[in-house]
């Protein structure tokens, strides 16, 4: 665990070189196996090779995806612990993923909608409402929302959002077809077009997320201690709502609903620098990419010729984290 600046600053340095070492691997693995210099043909002097071909119009939109996908998720999650202050929020768990992939599937199934374009306006629109109605069920009752209670609203919504989508995509046979690889959460269909449509979003995003560190650590010693240091409660929930929308949203849209990434990143984070959302939040950045495209590189090599995709592999690794979070904070609230 790294607590002093220093440390901290150059632990960073360090995720990002690790980020950059696993950019170049996600490059040159796979079913097919490159090496460097291949990589640097295809970007600096492209001939038209099947090599240049597949390293420039499929390794490269797809690890851009992941690494656009993955730090837009982990600061997702890291913003919606902090707001909520729940170590058990996450894209996924509260319905977020669910409400963006509803509205995508009715976009394109009921409306025609086909580009990124088009239904990532879905996508936020619905992970918003889902956001509400879970953080509105959660809350009910004296106790207020208290983590378990959240979780197994996001848990009730999702189920109920899943369904709502699957009646969709059963009546039309087409939009399950263009559905079936994306809801499993997938960077294969990622396009040039695609990474430059949800750039502008997501970075949008990032920014306003990395904007909120000095008041998630205001709002982690609780609202009336928050206020009386200065923090205008209402515009820091209204940015973090805006910012997970953005980032969730988007990264739901052009990847499918990977879930866990937003749970377990920042969980990581915070064991490596404390509890200071000012660290919290750069390190999710870096770190999430990070573990995405290793998921995705781990779902292209175990299947070979064949790939899982990278929705599995994160659900089964984030599945038995989830549970043990739970247990964990089952156990200290007896």
């Amino acid at each position: 665990m790294t607590r002093s600046w220093g440390g901290r600053a150059a632990g960073l340095l360090a995720a990002c070189g690790l980020l950059l070492a696993v950019v170049l691997l996600s490059l040159v693995a796979g079913n097919q196996w490159f090496g460097p210099h291949d990589v640097y043909v295809a970007a600096a002097d492209f001939t038209g090779s099947d090599t240049d071909r597949v390293i420039r119009y499929l390794r490269f939109p797809r690890t851009a995806a992941g690494l656009l996908a993955g730090a837009a998720l982990g600061l997702a999650g890291a913003v919606m612990q902090g707001i909520t202050r729940n170590p058990l929020a996450d894209p996924g768990i509260l319905g977020v993923n669910a409400g963006a992939a509803l509205a995508v599937v009715a976009a394109i199934g009921l409306l025609g909608v086909q580009s990124l374009t088009g239904y990532v306006w879905f996508a936020m629109g619905g992970a918003l409402i889902a956001t509400v109605v879970v953080y509105l069920v959660g809350s009910a009752g004296r106790a207020g929302a208290t983590p378990v209670k959240l979780a197994l609203a996001g848990a009730a919504v999702t189920a109920l959002l899943g369904s709502m989508t699957s009646a969709i995509t059963l009546l039309d046979l087409s939009t399950l077809n263009e559905f079936r690889f994306w809801v499993v959460g997938s960077l294969t269909m990622a396009t040039s077009a695609i990474i430059a449509q949800a750039f502008p979003f997501i970075a949008l995003g990032i920014f306003l997320a990395l904007t909120l560190g000095r008041s998630l650590n205001q709002l982690a010693l609780g609202d009336d201690l928050a206020v009386t240091l200065g923090a205008r409660i209402g515009l820091v929930r209204l940015t973090a709502a805006l910012a997970v929308v953005l980032l969730a949203g988007t990264a739901t849209a052009m990847a499918g609903p990977i879930a866990f990434v937003g749970l377990a990143v920042p969980h990581v984070a915070r064991a490596l620098v404390g509890p200071d959302y000012r660290w919290i939040l750069p390190w999710s950045l870096v770190l999430a990419p990070t573990v995405l495209l290793l998921a995705d590189i781990a779902g292209r090599l175990v299947a070979r010729p064949d790939e899982l995709q990278v929705g599995i592999i994160t659900a089964l690794i984030g599945a038995p984290l989830f549970i043990a979070l739970v247990r964990r904070r089952k156990l200290a609230e007896l």
